[in-house]
């Protein structure tokens, strides 16, 4: 199956470096090495293995290349410096693709002199969205299960999938998180990762994490973003321009992969919604330069609404997220009174959609599969 970003990828290779960045085992190389297939000449070349390592390390590939694809590079020592000099010196019409996760995307928070010189896009799991693109239908309490990770998705069976979950996380702990910090407490980290399963949609603080830990606020919100550097977690912040300022500046979080979801089926659908959400506004940050971002409503008076999206000409839109009830929230209605901001409750159990006092009472499924990514 053709992953969403193929095609794009492919264009913007013509112009400068690409890097896929995203979690672990979500397809990037898989990605790569079908974009490879467009070529004539290509080398695929992993920083982890010894004999790629050799070639990296000396440039020995032939000129005649046309697509050079970097595998883990971000381990490698002087990385950033190495694909400048790499690409600032390639053969006219030589193609170079990076594919990584924490590090290669986590670099971008200082400047460098790689400015310029790449376009990144993130691959996310396989939504709603694109299994439309692939006439592909599945039950929503299986998708949750299963999430979008190519592995447990494709999966036979439900022992099939909970095997891949339980090495997935170990060896994120004990891999990647040592890899990308030296942290040697990985009990506390496990701790944190199951107690964060229990909190999702709900504004997490991190002092009462701390309290349960049995550690400091401040390690905690180091390992929480360590958690969403190596795409385990990620935060959505509360929403306060032009409306009643934030009750909390507490994110929320969630999971990418739906499947580490405790708590009931509503919640577990509001954490699918808020996967797909994410990856929509990152194809309009990726693919179209817009500043389109995630948060959610909170004010001082405790009125909340699950999800809101708003981009850089304070255009907003309001989601509510709900299984069965076929009738607009309370503060979804106060807020599309009081602020004239569209309102959409998108429910996963619905027979017909309506308008209802000006909110859109959308079908869940049919709102997903219409996101632009």
């Amino acid at each position: 199956m053709d992953r969403y970003l193929k095609n794009q990828i492919i264009r913007d290779l013509e112009n400068k470096m690409v890097f896929i960045v995203g979690p672990r085992q979500v397809g990037k190389t898989w990605l790569a090495r079908n974009i490879a297939e467009n070529y004539r000449n290509t080398l695929y070349l992993n920083y982890d293995n010894p004999a790629d390592r050799e070639v990296i390390n000396h440039q020995s590939w032939f000129p005649r290349v046309e697509l050079i694809i970097f595998d883990e590079i971000q381990k490698m020592e002087g990385w950033k410096n190495y694909l400048k000099g790499v690409y600032d010196t390639k053969p006219e019409g030589q193609k170079i693709l990076v594919t990584g996760s924490a590090r290669l995307d986590h670099f971008r928070q200082s400047g460098d002199a790689l400015s310029g010189r790449f376009y990144r896009f993130r691959l996310f799991p396989v939504s709603y969205k694109e299994m439309d693109s692939i006439n592909l239908n599945k039950e929503l309490d299986k998708i949750i299960f299963s999430s979008g990770f190519p592995e447990p998705f494709l999966a036979e069976s439900e022992t099939d999938i909970k095997r891949w979950r339980k090495q997935y996380i170990d060896g994120i702990i004990r891999n990647d998180i040592l890899d990308f910090e030296n942290i040697r407490d990985f009990k506390a980290m496990h701790t944190l990762i199951e107690l964060l399963r229990f909190r999702v949609g709900s504004p997490v603080s991190f002092r009462s994490l701390a309290e349960d830990i049995g550690t400091s606020p401040n390690t905690v919100s180091k390992y929480v973003d360590i958690l969403e550097a190596l795409f385990i977690v990620f935060k959505v912040q509360p929403f306060s321009k032009n409306i009643a300022r934030s009750l909390t500046k507490e994110p929320k979080l969630y999971f990418y992969d739906t499947g580490l979801v405790k708590g009931d089926d509503g919640i577990k659908a509001e954490n699918l919604v808020a996967v797909s959400l994410l990856k929509h506004v990152y194809g309009e940050q990726d693919f179209e330069g817009n500043n389109t971002d995630l948060y959610y409503l909170r004010t001082r008076d405790k009125r909340e609404v699950d999800f809101c999206i708003a981009d850089e000409s304070e255009s907003v839109k309001l989601i509510e997220v709900k299984l069965s009830e076929n009738k607009p929230t309370p503060n979804l209605l106060y807020f599309q009174e009081k602020y004239n901001i569209p309102a959409t409750q998108i429910v996963f159990n619905l027979k017909t959609e309506m308008i209802i006092s000006g909110v859109e009472i959308r079908d869940a499924v049919k709102f997903l599969k219409e996101l632009n990514y």
